[in-house]
């Protein structure tokens, strides 16, 4: 099907298909090596922290910018379809935005499916979000002014972090970042059901990943919980307020702004942002719509945490 791509994605989208989830031991090799990293003015280490209940330590990957502007921090989420995906493949954001945010970044290697499947993956991002306030004053956080950020898959578990933290009594988040998010199982959108040869990421490809984090016989049933499926929710108040952005044409795009405006609707306030002539992934393509949700997101963050603009402005 052909597709009305920023002009200058275009001639790239032509070339790109979207990962074999057939054989996930090479999809994750797709899209090859993570970008280079700039480290510069970041300090970066690698802890293990107590997961769940009978579950294993969890690495986090922790940044600290050399100078900080404030006592907050943001846990980011990678995505990958909850099949692929790693801290490296994370490393250049979230440095990037300690340095620019002048805040303390932690990345999470969460458990992947099929081997281990929901609520692995969660329970990992759980974990790592209560190490933190546990550890405030050691890290040099107020452990109110935590936000969390994450695309694709680590998107939606991050809005089933924040359902869960409200429902658990804590810890509190103060803002959450769903970029591109999955939050639906049921795949019966517009978008998902329209999409199934965009690039990075189609119908087929949601539907494997879906499978293999719930189970096989699981998707589109009665028995997935909120937590894994947020647009199952019927119940969003006392959320964090949230931004949600979405790709022109991606599959994922009906199911994030359902999401949005459901949030919306349950009185949690929301900023919505489509992206038009985009695809999932496609920032990591240099061109002018890319740029803007790059330097958006780090605007978006510096506000959600209470950060003064940069110096310059």
């Amino acid at each position: 099907m052909p597709y009305a791509y920023d002009p200058e994605l275009a001639p790239v989208a032509l070339q790109l298909g979207s990962p074999d989830l057939s054989d996930i031991p090479a999809a994750r090799r797709y899209p090859g090596p993570p970008p280079a990293v700039d480290l510069t003015g970041v300090t970066v280490d690698d802890v293990h922290v107590p997961g769940a209940d009978g579950a294993p330590d969890v690495r986090l990957r922790v940044y600290r910018p050399d100078t900080r502007s404030a006592p907050a921090a943001i846990l980011t989420v990678h995505g990958g379809g909850f099949v692929m995906g790693s801290l490296d493949g994370s490393d250049a954001r979230s440095a990037a935005f300690a340095r620019d945010l002048g805040v303390l970044v932690v990345s999470v290697d969460y458990r992947l499916a099929p081997e281990d499947p929901y609520p692995a993956a969660l329970d990992d991002c759980y974990a790592a979000l209560t190490w933190m306030a546990a550890h405030a004053d050691a890290l040099g956080l107020d452990p109110a002014r935590i936000a969390i950020h994450g695309a694709s898959a680590g998107a939606g578990l991050c809005a089933g972090l924040a359902l869960l933290a409200r429902d658990r009594g804590g810890p509190a988040i103060a803002f959450q970042y769903l970029g591109i998010p999955v939050t639906d199982d049921r795949m019966t959108t517009p978008s998902m059901t329209a999409y199934t040869d965009t690039p990075n990421w189609d119908r087929p490809s949601a539907a494997i990943s879906w499978d293999a984090y719930l189970g096989a016989g699981v998707r589109g049933t009665a028995d997935v919980p909120v937590y894994a499926a947020p647009a199952r929710a019927t119940d969003l108040t006392g959320l964090p307020p949230a931004y949600v952005s979405v790709m022109h044409f991606d599959p994922l795009r009906d199911e994030g702004i359902a999401y949005a405006l459901a949030l919306l609707a349950a009185g949690v306030p929301v900023e919505l942002h489509l992206f038009p002539g985009t695809f999932h992934g496609s920032t990591r393509i240099p061109a002018a719509v890319s740029r803007r949700e790059t330097d958006e997101a780090t605007e978006v963050l510096r506000a959600g945490l209470g950060l003064n603009p940069p110096a310059s402005r």
